[in-house]
């Protein structure tokens, strides 16, 4: 069943007709809110608020391997993940699917294997997006018509601050093109439950030193309304268009 994260703007999905909330609790705790089970375009799908609902949680409190277990455990067999991103190359009001990651967190749970008990266990991750999940997700984003870039790279920081100017021009040199504070751990969490796993990411403002005037909350919060009326019609195309089983 194909699953949904919600981050910041995204708590929930207008049209998602609920069938069931799975209150599930894992070995590493209790996700940050109830499983939703339900249908989308007439599609089974799951749905998850990384942050809550209400939004509580700041990134670096999300019980990351906690929200991904639980979606594993009530069916999951891909993730399309949603979040509110800072614009270092790409557009302000744009939805990008990058294809890579650079890791800056710090301190968070970043493996399922780090137990006494568990096995040792490296996965590769040169590759983090699952490539077929990226082309459904490319004709889904093309269904919106919502103004997208294909590909680029997310800096994962640690917020919950943000970032510096000069931090910006060196997450810029090092190749990024968006950065946000929920990719990581989430995304290889993902690859070591073997569940396929890509991103959609929303910019709702220019990074640190990329705008010649301070940018307003009240802007972000245009932006983020008008930008996630075109993730949800994304969401929606995507669910209606899976792959029979």
């Amino acid at each position: 069943m194909l699953a949904f994260i919600g981050g910041t703007g995204l708590t929930r999905i207008d049209g998602l007709v609920i069938h069931q909330r799975h209150a599930l609790e894992t070995r590493f705790g209790a996700p940050s809110a109830p499983v939703v089970e339900g249908e989308l375009n007439g599609a089974p799908v799951l749905f998850l608020a990384r942050h809550g609902d209400p939004h509580t949680r700041l990134p670096h409190q999300v019980n990351y391997r906690a929200n991904l277990l639980a979606l594993k455990e009530a069916g999951a067999s891909a993730i399309v993940a949603v979040n509110a991103v800072g614009g270092i190359t790409a557009a302000t009001g744009s939805l990008v699917i990058p294809d890579q990651i650079i890791d800056y967190t710090w301190g968070r749970h970043s493996t399922f294997f780090d137990g006494a008990d568990d096995p040792l266990v490296h996965v590769d991750f040169s590759w983090p997006f699952d490539r077929a999940l990226r082309d459904r997700l490319r004709i889904a984003v093309e269904a919106a018509k919502a103004p997208w870039q294909d590909g680029g790279c997310y800096a994962a920081t640690q917020g919950p601050r943000l970032e510096t100017a000069a931090e910006i021009q060196r997450l810029e040199q090092d190749g990024n093109s968006i950065v946000g504070m929920t990719g990581m751990p989430e995304a290889v969490l993902a690859r070591e439950l073997g569940l396929p796993y890509a991103m959609l990411s929303l910019v709702v403002n220019p990074a640190a030193g990329k705008a010649d005037r301070e940018i307003t909350m009240a802007e972000i919060e245009q932006v983020l309304h008008d930008g996630m009326a075109g993730v949800r019609r994304a969401l929606a195309a995507l669910a209606a268009n899976q792959p029979s089983p």
